[in-house]
């Protein structure tokens, strides 16, 4: 099947680099390019494409408020967001995936972390740029634990949240634990469902949060 994107960025030559590297990888596709978040919205609502690429800082609309109106959107399925900008900011990682995100990347991680991001995010996984991850962890575990209660997760679907917040993909999971994908992917919709989140990414910041990995 063909993975279809959507590529957000107020910069033509960006759009256009993009559209080069995804067009040429096999089962990739772009289908749309928007040059401001407003335009990424309608082009998403209008295309359904799978996964948008989304740069933060964009005219109209910047790309955190159009993350949010995706992820949070009333379409059945709506889009996976990866973040991609320039800027190695903490506080931008954190707001994008408070947004919704399912991924950050910085515009220099290359051609591979590109496509790999995009295809991570098809397949529900979740991909932050290498050079960001360790700190971003690192700044959460520091915070010690959360105060507030844990949810009564069980003990498999604990093992899923630590194998997800140890970067762990669904396939893998499943070779780790001997169950089958079918059966991660339900264990991980109810660990999402309990913490009254929206994706893999932030069921691995509050396992990081908490304590239950370390």
């Amino acid at each position: 099947m063909t993975t279809t994107v959507l590529v957000a960025d107020d910069q033509a030559m960006v759009r256009r680099g993009f559209r080069l590297i995804l067009d040429a990888e096999p089962g990739l596709r772009v289908v749309a390019e928007a040059a401001d978040g407003a335009e990424a919205v309608r082009l998403a609502r209008e295309h359904r494409p799978d996964v948008v690429l989304m740069d933060i800082r964009m005219p109209v609309v910047d790309g955190l408020r159009a993350t949010r109106l995706l992820a949070g959107s009333d379409l059945p399925e709506p889009p996976r967001v990866v973040v991609v900008t320039s800027y190695d900011m903490d506080e931008n990682v954190h707001a994008a995936l408070r947004a919704g995100a399912c991924g950050f990347l910085l515009k220099d991680a290359g051609p591979a972390l590109l496509v790999e991001a995009v295809r991570a995010a098809a397949l529900g996984d979740a991909l932050i740029s290498p050079s960001v991850t360790t700190r971003l962890l690192a700044r959460f575990a520091d915070r010690g634990e959360d105060r507030e209660p844990r949810p009564p997760l069980t003990r498999r679907e604990s093992e899923v949240a630590r194998a997800v917040a140890r970067g762990r993909t669904n396939a893998e999971i499943a070779g780790d634990l001997v169950i089958s994908l079918p059966t991660v992917k339900s264990h991980l919709m109810a660990v999402q469902r309990k913490l009254g989140v929206r994706n893999r990414t932030e069921v691995a910041i509050w396992a990081w949060r908490t304590g239950l990995v370390r």
